[in-house]
């Protein structure tokens, strides 16, 4: 698996869970160092753009994910 292109400037993985490194450092070796492509932020940034990806957005929240991919789509469509 390949290192997410985008970690040089997510915001999650430089910056968010200071205070949990442990939960931190999981998340950050299964989805940005891992499968990217199941990271909720990384889906939103491809289908998306950067700008709508939310900043209290998890790597782990994909359902939430698709809801914010569906209702840009809405928005695009309109």
């Amino acid at each position: 698996m390949a290192v997410c292109e985008i970690l040089p400037v997510c915001i999650f993985f430089n910056d968010k869970m200071k205070d949990m490194p442990g939960t931190a450092s999981f998340f950050k070796s299964k989805f940005c160092q891992g499968d990217n492509h199941k990271c909720a932020r990384h889906m939103v940034l491809i289908a998306c753009g950067r700008e709508n990806v939310p900043i209290d957005l998890f790597p782990n929240q994909e359902e939430k994910a698709n809801k914010i991919i569906e209702m840009h789509r809405q928005k695009k469509g309109k």
